[in-house]
């Protein structure tokens, strides 16, 4: 068995009682929120939890340890802050980490080996910073990589292949970049990928089916929002891009994943913030569109997933 599926059997929703779901959480609208909307992956139906966030929050980044609880790294709320918040997927009842990130930022990114630890790594503090800090599971107890990013990077963004490693790519160095750096978890080793994204790119959104394959949609380039959807196979590595992409242009997105089934790219800007929720079908990557979306329109928002199955 892969480690990632044996980790699901010990971690996976159907354990621990709770439901498969996906959760979009902060951003702003014009102004700072502390939202969270969750999608059944049954039905795709919304609900907006009555909890929230701890406080009114953009440039959030948001991992999960699926079956146990999803964290959000809170990032800019009238200054920037480093709170994480914690959301238990056994009720969605919240608590807010004493430890938080080692430096207060926002606009990161964030990943997660489930049932081991999260990360959220890159970020603005002011200015761009290289920072990897890492939660282990599920004593939520934080270190900080030596390694860190390959440059200091904001507008990062995050997905992992549960067992293997994992990935944090695009953003901004003071130029937009197409970097992808990939981090093994059994060291914590980096290494940066050769073939990198198929343009460079910041305020990206990333999700994985894994054991298959990671996804970075959208995002804003030097001059224009892109709809492009790059697919990296965790085989090898190696680069396609979707002929689908996003429904529009969108950068400052977010994206979570049903992992074995589909993924999920959310909120965002096309030149104006929108509440569009697309779909991909990781049996032939086809898009469609949830005709509910978020509860409303808002971007620099982060999402987290609790699925079924890690493969």
């Amino acid at each position: 068995m892969p480690l990632g599926a044996a980790k699901a059997a010990m971690f996976g929703a159907a354990g621990s009682g709770a439901a498969a779901a996906g959760y979009f959480g902060g951003g702003t609208t014009g102004s700072a929120v502390d939202t969270v909307d969750k999608f059944l992956f049954s039905d795709d139906s919304r609900t907006t939890l009555g909890t929230g966030l701890s406080i009114n929050c953009r440039g959030t980044a948001g991992m999960a340890n699926s079956g146990t609880a999803g964290y959000f790294a809170c990032g800019y709320s009238g200054g920037y802050v480093d709170t994480v918040d914690k959301f238990l997927f056994s009720d969605d009842s919240r608590t807010t980490l004493g430890t938080g990130l080692s430096s207060a930022r926002g606009w990161l990114g964030a990943m997660a080996n489930s049932g081991t630890a999260g990360y959220f790594g890159g970020g603005n503090t002011g200015s761009a910073v290289d920072t990897v800090d890492k939660f282990a599971f599920p004593a939520d107890s934080r270190t900080t990589l030596g390694t860190g990013l390959s440059a200091a990077t904001q507008y990062v963004t995050g997905m992992a292949n549960s067992g293997t490693a994992g990935y944090f790519g695009g953003g901004s160095t003071g130029s937009v970049v197409d970097t992808v750096d990939k981090f093994d978890f059994s060291d914590d080793s980096r290494t940066t990928l050769g073939t990198g994204l198929s343009a460079a790119r910041r305020m990206v959104g990333g999700m994985a089916n894994s054991g298959t394959a990671g996804y970075f949609g959208g995002g804003y380039t030097a001059s224009v929002y892109v709809s492009t959807v790059d697919k990296f196979a965790f085989s090898d590595d190696s680069r396609t891009t979707l002929g689908t992409g996003l429904s529009a242009i969108t950068g400052f997105l977010a994206g979570m994943a049903n992992s074995g089934t589909a993924g999920y790219f959310g909120g965002g800007h096309t030149g104006s913030i929108v509440a569009t929720v697309d779909k991909f079908a990781f049996s032939d990557d086809s898009r469609t569109t949830l005709g509910t979306g978020l509860s409303s329109a808002r971007y620099s928002l982060g999402a987290m997933a609790n699925s079924e199955t890690l493969a």
